[in-house]
């Protein structure tokens, strides 16, 4: 059976992106066939990551919203970032959102049919068989981030160690389970090495009554690689990258 995976968090700045980049990665070096819609359609960016050429963007997400495609026509095959080592059944596919201005702008003044997303969602997961849809949301609730939790089977939310982040996530947290998502995972970011990591997750458990998947110590190494490739495919004895794979790992469970 095909599984959603969105990856949200309350607030910007939170590694969302690349966390979502590094996960689906992994899952897909494991030999499943993966997608990625990036629904960040306001600030969108997550194929700088794949290092994807924006010239060759002849669709994206916003053209199937506004009648130009069919979803498939807007996914692209990007491979070639799991390497050689990777197994041979694994694809990933990434749908990305338009990056120029006016289509930013449409956007934000009109808006889009949020249940023509939903339908697209499940086509992409038809026509391009895939095992896994990950879903880069757009920080923050509205109704866009609202159904993509809505119809998720995995939620992974995405929170620093950070008095701001806490009471987002404590929102999105409550939200989540009026939805009844049916599982939910939280994945803590940019934790200073120094901090002790079992008192932070037992804190962090105890807050939200949900399980840390994982806690991703701050990076020199990732910061250098400046969103330039997927750290966890390149680096994947780093401890950051044994933490995503464990995440991973637990998302394919």
């Amino acid at each position: 059976m095909s599984k959603i995976v969105s990856i949200h968090s309350f607030r910007g700045g939170t590694g969302k992106s690349n966390s979502t980049a590094n996960l689906a990665g992994i899952v897909a070096r494991y030999g499943y066939r993966v997608g990625i819609v990036d629904t960040d359609i306001q600030s969108p960016g997550i194929h700088v990551l794949f290092g994807f050429d924006e010239q060759k963007m002849k669709y994206a997400l916003n053209d199937y919203l506004w009648g130009r495609c069919n979803i498939e026509e807007s996914a692209y095959d990007v491979s070639s970032v799991l390497g050689h080592s990777a197994n041979k059944k694994g694809r990933i596919y990434l749908i990305p959102s338009s990056i120029k201005a006016r289509d930013i702008t449409k956007v934000l003044r009109e808006g889009f049919d949020f249940n023509l997303l939903n339908e697209g969602f499940q086509k992409l997961l038809t026509a391009l068989q895939l095992d896994y849809l990950f879903i880069d949301t757009h920080p923050g609730l509205n109704e866009e981030t609202l159904l993509s939790i809505a119809i998720s089977d995995i939620l992974v939310l995405i929170l620093r160690p950070d008095r701001q982040d806490f009471q987002g996530t404590a929102v999105t947290v409550e939200v989540a389970r009026k939805l009844e998502v049916p599982n939910m995972l939280l994945l803590i970011n940019k934790a200073l090495p120094a901090l002790d990591f079992d008192a932070l997750k037992q804190q962090v458990e105890k807050i939200y009554n949900a399980p840390v998947a994982g806690i991703l110590p701050l990076a020199e190494e990732l910061i250098q690689l400046a969103s330039s490739d997927l750290f966890c495919l390149r680096h994947p004895e780093h401890p950051l990258s044994q933490v995503m794979d464990k995440v991973a790992r637990m998302i394919m469970q």
